[in-house]
């Protein structure tokens, strides 16, 4: 004979009890559960655009007000308009439009969290990464793996004298989850060169790989990978290959040593629209953040009832949160650089996507 069931006691006595072990650091489950463990993904962030146009000004504004030396890097946050004063631009990931001013220095340093560069506006800057240097041009990504050294400076390397924009992404607040933050200034602004520009390309980058040890580390020897070979290759698949209803073309950054990831918390992404492409919708759990290499089109994001309808032109930058629906739309041929924290999820077995069929 099953036993009877309990008297609900009166709800006095419960609020009594919490209050007891909350004298002792506790608190019941049953009174957060379905907030813990909802049957979908609770909405935390929001979709955003950032318009070159609106932003532009802004960032030439603070290169009036600041020096890259004393701000150690001039950065103007993106930050997500559900989550403001986090500095984050998702749940997992921080994202910031970086100025460098000819005859400037961003001064060396190094910091557990990994970066990425992708260069939105000029020429006549470098970057160096472990004593190696790497000009930067529009479209061009770069790596600055965890804990290596770095700067930036814009010495109107080519003739070239003008400003340059570049997007940063990093891993910050998975880390600042972990609580493993750590950062480290070099005593000078610019660290030793110690390897001739080009010997990773040279190394790493052309198919073939030197005989001997491979490197350690998590990320791609490749620091730096171009745009024009990038792009070609995109071309040559918009003549060639299919096109995938969803997502046009999309290629991953890869590591060449391990054909993984180029980065381990960071997956990064180049894509290719032709005019006229209509996109399926999809969803995917990663947020992912775009930045407007070419062209011009729309986003539709959908989540439940609400529609954003997000109109892009050249180096706009946007954002879609985990499991909001995307579909994209080109009134031109566009070119998109994404970045997500899609490694992260797959190496823990989270990572979870939807395609659906109707246009």
């Amino acid at each position: 004979m099953s036993a009877p069931p309990l008297a609900r006691p009166d709800a006095s006595l419960r609020d009594a009890f919490y209050r007891r072990i909350d004298s002792v650091n506790m608190t019941p489950l049953w009174e957060v559960l379905h907030a813990l463990v909802p049957p979908e993904p609770a909405i935390v962030a929001l979709p955003a655009l950032w318009r070159w146009d609106e932003v532009r000004p802004y960032l030439m504004e603070s290169g009036s007000l600041i020096s890259a030396e004393e701000a150690v890097r001039r950065v103007l946050i993106l930050e997500n308009p559900a989550m403001r004063g986090q500095s984050v631009i998702a749940p997992s990931l921080y994202a910031g439009l970086q100025l460098i001013l000819p005859g400037e220095i961003a001064p060396s340093h190094r910091h557990t969290q990994s970066a990425l560069r992708f260069i939105v506006e000029g020429t006549g800057a470098y970057t160096a990464v472990d004593g190696e240097r790497t000009l930067m041009r529009p479209g061009d990504f770069i790596i600055t793996p965890s804990w290596t050294w770095h700067d930036h400076g814009n010495e109107g390397i080519g003739g070239h004298a003008e400003p340059v924009v570049w997007l940063d992404g990093l891993d910050i607040p998975m880390l600042r989850l972990f609580g493993t933050t750590f950062a480290e200034n070099l005593p000078t602004a610019v660290q030793p060169v110690t390897r001739p520009s080009g010997v990773s390309q040279a190394r790493y980058g052309h198919n073939m790989l030197p005989l001997g040890p491979a490197p350690g580390g998590r990320s791609s020897p490749v620091f730096s990978y171009p745009y024009d070979r990038s792009r070609e290759a995109l071309a040559a698949l918009g003549r060639d290959a299919p096109l995938d209803p969803w997502q046009g073309v999309r290629m991953r950054y890869a590591n060449p040593l391990t054909g993984g990831w180029a980065m381990p918390t960071m997956g990064t992404f180049l894509q290719w629209l032709p005019r006229g492409f209509a996109g399926r919708p999809h969803r995917s759990t990663d947020s992912t953040v775009y930045s407007v290499v070419e062209g011009r089109g729309r986003a539709v994001i959908r989540r439940g009832e609400r529609v954003d309808t997000l109109a892009f032109g050249p180096k706009d930058h946007w954002v879609v949160p985990p499991w909001f629906t995307l579909s994209l739309h080109a009134d031109d041929e566009v070119v998109l650089f994404s970045f997500s924290d899609r490694p992260v999820q797959e190496a823990i077995g989270l990572y979870r996507e939807a395609f659906l069929q109707e246009s």
